[in-house]
């Protein structure tokens, strides 16, 4: 019973399973949110041959209806980490960009965050330490300009680190504490595995934010260094 239970968006494959691994790994129950059912299964078949205490939920969180019944499946909930993302479609010229491709890109990316985050509020405030992690993106720094020119993926990340800091500004006062980070440039499908960086190891800032202790940072964006300037 006194077992933590951590939901991880977009958590059959990549980053999203590193950290749904590395969760389990230090106790918690794992939610294991994605939307393709035989990829879900999968993942948690994989987890728990490793040992680890977990179940699917399927989850698309660009959809209200998914959302809602995600959270309507939960009977607890500790650690919320909004790892689902995409890149959308290239190039992203912002002088010829497909504004389509932006609200795709921010409906998952952003709009998803905050549906799945208002939808398991309700079980977040049970908690007696709530912890919320935004996977961001260091592209999304207005001071650091990483990355190729990316009109719409790169701002979507931008918003993303601003509205972390509207939830936090809204959680002043409370036990829920949020924050955003980045996991580096990690050889996923996603970076189309051209990194030597690990899915582990883009992982771990996760990790530390969603164990962070009562006094933690609140409304801030971290990488591996610490602090990052956005």
């Amino acid at each position: 019973m006194n077992k933590k239970t951590a939901l991880v968006t977009g958590a059959n494959k990549g980053i999203g399973f590193a950290i749904a691994r590395g969760l389990g790994a230090l106790g918690f129950e794992v939610a294991v949110g994605a939307r393709d059912d035989v990829r879900r299964k999968e993942a948690v078949e994989r987890l728990r041959a490793n040992g680890i205490d977990a179940f699917g939920v399927a989850l698309d969180v660009t959809s209200d209806e998914s959302v809602a019944e995600a959270a309507a499946s939960l009977e607890r909930l500790d650690v919320l980490v909004n790892n689902a993302g995409i890149s959308g479609p290239g190039p992203q010229d912002p002088t010829t960009l497909d504004l389509d491709v932006v609200r795709t890109v921010l409906d998952t990316n952003v709009f998803g965050v905050v549906r799945v985050t208002n939808a398991l509020l309700p079980l977040l405030r049970r908690a007696t330490s709530p912890r919320i992690v935004n996977v961001s993106s260091n592209m999304g720094s207005l001071a650091l300009r990483t990355g190729p020119i990316m009109a719409a993926y790169a701002p979507s990340k931008s918003m993303l680190n601003s509205i972390t800091v509207q939830y936090a500004r809204a959680f002043e006062g409370t036990n829920v504490i949020v924050n955003a980070c980045c996991p580096g440039y990690v050889a996923t499908d996603f970076t189309g595995f051209a990194s030597p960086r690990t899915p582990e190891e883009g992982a771990a800032i996760a990790l530390r934010l969603a164990t962070l202790p009562d006094d933690g940072p609140r409304g801030g964006f971290f990488d591996d260094e610490g602090v990052i300037a956005w």
